[in-house]
C-alpha cells in the first residue's frame, strides 16, 4: 500500500514532527471548536504511525503526540501564569511546557507498554486497558488533573448516548478502541471488522441518546444566576471589597423573587468572620423575600489559621410554611452548617506544593488565597428553599467519582461555581462548561454553572445548554429548571462497567500474546 510504504520511509524526527502536529490537532474536538471526528482522525493516524515501533520510540512518539495534545489543549494556563503570576515571558512559557511534559509522560508509557508487551493485531484489545489505567492515575496523582480527556470531545459526536451507561471515562475507553481498530485495520488492509465494529457503536451511541434515564417530575425551580464580570486584578485589592459585594447586592435586587439564586466562587471577596454583618443582611433579605441564596466565599479561621474555599446557603433554607405569619429569619450564623468546603484543590493556585521550598520563589507562588485546607471528599449537600444542590467548586467538576459520592437520594440539581477570570479570553472557559455538560448527561442531573465572568449557564439533564451568559458581561441569568427523577447506569455502576470489559479484552490479549510467544 502506498500510504504504508511512504509512512515507513519517513525519518523518525519526521515521525516526532507529526506526532505532535496530530497531539495538537486534538484540540479542535473540544470546546469551544467541538468536531468531535478530529478525535478518530488525529488518534487513528498516530496509530498508525506507531506501527512497527520499539518500545523506546513508542514512548518517543507518544510523549511528542502527548506534548501537543496538552501544550495546544491547556495553553490557556500559560494566560493566568503570564497575566496574574508575575512572572516573565520566557518562565511561563517554561512552566507551561513543564506542565505539558508531565501530562504528555500518560500517554507517552500507555504506547510504550503496548509496544513492548502486545504484538500489533492485539493492540484494539490491549490498549483500552492500558489506557484507561494511565487516564486513571493522571486522575488523582498530585490530586489530579483529569483536563481533556478523550471522552469530553464526543458530547456532540454519535457516542454521546453512552456517557449514561459508562461515563465519559468509558467513553475514553471506547474512543482508544475504535481508534485502534481503524488504525490497525488499515495497516492490515482488513477494512470490514473495522468498520463494523464501527457502526454498532456509533449507532447504539445514537440509540441509547433517546433513552430518558431521569423524567421530569412536573415541579420546577425558578433560579436565578448573577454574574458580577469582576476583573481579577481588582478581586483582591481591599479597597474593592465593598464595591464587589454592592454590585453583586444591586444586582440581585430585582430578582428575589426566584425561589434560589446563586452567585458564583468566592463573589463576596471579604474573609467570611470579616463579611458577617455583610452576610447576616443578604441572609435576612433573602429570607424576607421567600428565596434561597447560595454564593462563594472564602472563610478563615484566625485561631487556627485554616482556610476554606467555601460555598454558603443562606436566606430561606426549606420549603416556606404559608400558614406561618411570623416574620422570616434567615439561617446564617458564623460557620453554620449549610456549607461546602472545596475538596480538589488546585496546585499553585489554591495550594502550593513543597510550599516552604518554593514560595518565596516568584509572585506566582504568593498569590492571595494560595493556602486552602482541603475539605471531606463527600460532604452534604446545600439546602436552599427546599432544594438540594451538590456543590462543585471550580475544577472539582472535572471529577466524576466526587461528584457521584454527593449525589444523594435526594438531590435536586449539581450546582458548579467557578472563577474563570483568570484564563482570560481563552478556550479553557468553554472546555470547562463542556466538562459541566458531560457531568449533567453522565447523572441525568440538571447542572447549573455560575461564574464571575463567564460561561454562566443552565444544563438540563440532557447535558444540552439550556440558556447562558456570554463571556465578560455583567448580567443575570433566570430560568426554569425542570426537577427530575431516575437513575442513569453510571450513577448505579460508576467505572466498574468499563473496568470490566476493558479488563475481560484485556486478558485475552495477553492469553493470545502468551501463546504467539510459546509458538516462536
Amino acid at each position: 500500500m502506498q500510504i504504508t510504504a511512504k509512512v515507513n520511509e519517513l525519518s523518525f524526527t519526521s515521525k516526532l514532527l507529526l506526532s505532535i502536529v496530530l497531539g495538537a490537532l486534538l484540540t479542535f474536538a473540544y470546546a469551544p471548536f467541538s468536531f468531535w471526528f478530529t478525535t478518530f482522525l488525529s488518534l487513528s493516524s498516530f496509530i498508525y504511525l506507531l506501527s512497527n515501533a520499539s518500545p523506546k520510540q513508542g514512548f518517543k512518539l507518544g510523549f511528542a503526540f502527548g506534548l501537543g495534545w496538552f501544550g495546544a489543549g491547556v495553553s490557556w494556563v500559560h494566560v493566568s501564569i503570564a497575566d496574574f503570576g508575575g512572572i516573565p515571558l520566557l518562565g511561563s512559557l517554561t512552566l507551561m511546557l513543564l506542565l505539558s511534559g508531565y501530562l504528555a509522560l500518560f500517554p507517552a508509557l500507555s504506547f510504550s507498554v503496548l509496544c513492548r508487551y502486545f504484538n500489533q493485531n492485539l493492540w484494539p484489545i490491549a490498549l483500552p486497558f492500558i489506557w484507561l489505567l494511565f487516564e486513571w492515575v493522571r486522575s488523582w496523582l498530585f490530586t489530579g488533573f483529569p483536563w481533556l480527556s478523550l471522552g469530553y470531545s464526543q458530547l456532540s459526536g454519535p457516542l454521546s448516548g453512552w456517557f449514561p451507561v459508562i461515563g465519559e471515562f468509558g467513553v475514553s475507553g471506547v474512543i482508544i478502541l475504535l481508534s485502534t481498530v481503524m488504525a490497525t485495520g488499515l495497516i492490515a488492509k482488513k477494512w470490514i471488522p473495522s468498520f463494523l465494529l464501527v457502526t454498532v457503536l456509533f449507532v447504539s451511541g445514537i440509540t441509547l441518546n433517546h433513552v430518558e434515564w431521569a423524567k421530569p417530575t412536573g415541579q420546577k425551580a425558578r433560579i436565578a444566576m448573577v454574574q458580577g464580570n469582576i476583573e481579577q486584578a481588582l478581586r483582591w485589592t481591599p479597597e474593592q471589597d465593598q464595591p464587589t459585594m454592592d454590585k453583586y447586592k444591586n444586582m440581585t435586587a430585582a430578582h428575589w423573587h426566584n425561589d434560589v439564586v446563586i452567585w458564583p466562587e468566592a463573589a463576596i471577596p471579604q474573609l467570611e468572620p470579616v463579611a458577617t454583618e455583610y452576610l447576616t443582611e443578604m441572609d435576612n433579605i433573602a429570607a424576607q423575600t421567600n428565596t434561597g441564596l447560595i454564593t462563594g466565599i472564602v472563610n478563615y479561621n484566625f485561631e487556627t489559621r485554616e482556610a476554606y474555599n467555601n460555598l454558603i446557603g443562606l436566606g430561606q433554607k426549606q420549603s416556606n410554611d404559608l400558614n406561618d405569619a411570623s416574620p422570616a429569619r434567615g439561617q446564617y450564623h458564623y460557620f453554620h452548617s449549610n456549607r461546602f468546603a472545596k475538596h480538589h484543590l488546585l496546585p499553585i493556585g489554591e495550594f502550593i506544593p513543597f510550599e516552604d521550598w518554593i514560595r518565596g520563589i516568584a509572585p506566582l507562588f504568593d498569590l492571595p488565597m494560595s493556602s486552602f485546607s482541603r475539605g471531606d471528599f463527600q460532604q452534604g449537600n446545600i439546602e436552599a428553599k427546599g432544594y438540594h444542590f451538590a456543590p462543585a467548586i471550580c475544577f472539582e467538576i472535572a471529577f466524576p467519582r466526587q461528584i457521584s459520592a454527593n449525589l444523594y437520594y435526594n438531590t435536586d440539581f449539581i450546582i458548579t461555581v467557578s472563577n474563570d477570570a483568570w484564563f482570560g479570553g481563552s478556550h479553557g472557559p468553554a472546555q470547562h462548561l463542556e466538562i459541566a455538560q458531560a457531568r449533567a448527561k453522565e447523572f441525568a442531573l440538571p447542572v447549573l454553572r455560575a461564574t464571575n465572568n463567564g460561561i454562566t449557564a443552565f444544563i438540563n439533564h440532557r447535558g444540552e445548554i439550556q440558556s447562558r451568559i456570554p463571556q465578560f458581561e455583567a448580567a443575570v441569568l433566570e430560568d426554569t429548571m425542570q426537577q427530575v427523577k431516575g437513575y442513569t447506569p453510571y450513577r448505579f455502576l460508576g467505572d466498574w462497567i468499563i473496568w470490566c470489559l476493558s479488563l475481560l479484552i484485556f486478558a485475552f490479549a495477553c492469553f493470545y500474546q502468551k501463546n504467539l510467544r510459546g509458538t516462536k
